[in-house]
């Protein structure tokens, strides 16, 4: 909602009681989550005592493989450096294939910085951050407007800034991604295979063996081919209005397995008006899947939105930790796209055969 209505600016600090919070840094804002006697102290004092973090920088170069997209990219990194990689870092996303991203695909990347242990994640702004902010109802007006566009246009990292750690991915080799076990980081491309249990370190293997337990899934096996029985789109992920019409472009003139239920939850209300304006819910209604109310729905299992015990759940959430849908509910985190595609077949696919 802040970046809907302008309220989220490059050089802002924000800070909410939601870990989700990092999902500002998109804007070239400082943001991540705080808890209860943190808000507190910020509310009485507009201050807040922080450790600094040690700096990491994740450039992500080349073009993106069709059906790619930026839910991709964040699942890659984590699979690569693990859900505790960045712990004790703030991270700048950077390089082509960042830079190529739309706002609400940026929004994506950083809102999953803290499942890979990061403080948070920024990217720093640019013509597409500036053209995305211009005339929203918050965003600075006239000759203001002008005045803040040049102090945001300094809030980029120098040629020479020093990194604690830096990492370079090639966006060609990042495919559609899926999770198979009980944190972000145990993630695989939809054509691949989970570990097998050599491939795993020793140490690892107890909490290996219990994720894979939970999940009802093997060693060595293939997801490709697995049956789902609910999709769920939705969060503060993959909740905008640009997700829902990469899935309606998708899913139009297609039904939905007869055996899955699907959910689709905008972000916002706004993000409701919209769908509805553009005649969204009217494609998603013919293929089956149900336009709900706007909010955290089965993200985690709010209100009735649970998945029942041992079924499983394609989920553009973020968290796919033990019972966070439901009680024993297997999640497969996923992109929008990939997640669409299990709607149609009813099954863990691979969108690039789709589309």
């Amino acid at each position: 909602i802040g970046p809907e209505l302008g309220i989220t600016q490059p050089g802002m600090t924000i800070v909410c009681g939601d870990s989700h919070t990092s999902t500002h840094g998109a804007f070239g804002a400082i943001a991540f989550g705080i808890g209860t006697s943190e808000v507190e102290m910020v509310m009485a004092t507009q201050c807040l005592l922080q450790t600094k973090p040690k700096l990491m920088r994740i450039n992500v170069e080349g073009q993106l493989n069709k059906g790619v997209v930026s839910k991709d990219i964040i699942l890659y990194i984590i699979s690569q450096i693990s859900a505790s990689g960045a712990t004790g870092y703030f991270v700048e996303y950077a390089g082509s294939a960042i830079r190529s991203l739309s706002m609400e695909s940026r929004m994506t990347i950083c809102n999953m910085s803290i499942e890979m242990g990061a403080r948070g994640g920024f990217i720093a702004p640019d013509e597409i951050t500036y053209n995305y902010l211009k005339g929203r109802k918050f965003a600075p007006q006239g000759a203001e407007w002008d005045k803040k566009l040049e102090e945001w246009k300094t809030l980029y990292s120098d040629a020479d800034a020093q990194f604690d750690k830096e990492i370079f991915i090639d966006a060609a080799k990042i495919e559609p991604m899926i999770t198979y076990g009980t944190n972000p980081g145990m993630g695989i491309g939809v054509t691949g295979h989970i570990p097998s249990l050599d491939e795993v370190e020793e140490k690892e293997k107890p909490s290996f063996e219990k994720s894979l337990s939970y999940m009802g899934l093997q060693p060595g096996a293939a997801l490709k081919g697995k049956k789902v029985d609910y999709v769920f789109i939705g969060s503060c992920t993959n909740s905008r209005i640009e997700d829902l019409r990469m899935v309606a472009s998708f899913v139009k003139g297609r039904k939905k397995a007869d055996d899955v239920e699907v959910w689709i939850v905008p972000g916002s209300k706004q993000v409701e008006k919209q769908a509805i304006e553009e005649g969204i819910d009217k494609i998603f209604s013919e293929a089956g899947f149900q336009l709900r109310q706007p909010g955290c729905s089965a993200c985690l299992g709010m209100n009735e939105d649970k998945i029942p015990a041992g079924k499983y759940c394609i989920s553009t959430s973020n968290r796919n930790f033990e019972g966070r849908q439901g009680p024993n509910a297997r999640t497969l985190l996923a992109s929008p796209l990939t997640a669409a595609a299990a709607a149609i077949t009813g099954e863990v696919a691979d969108i690039r055969e789709l589309i």
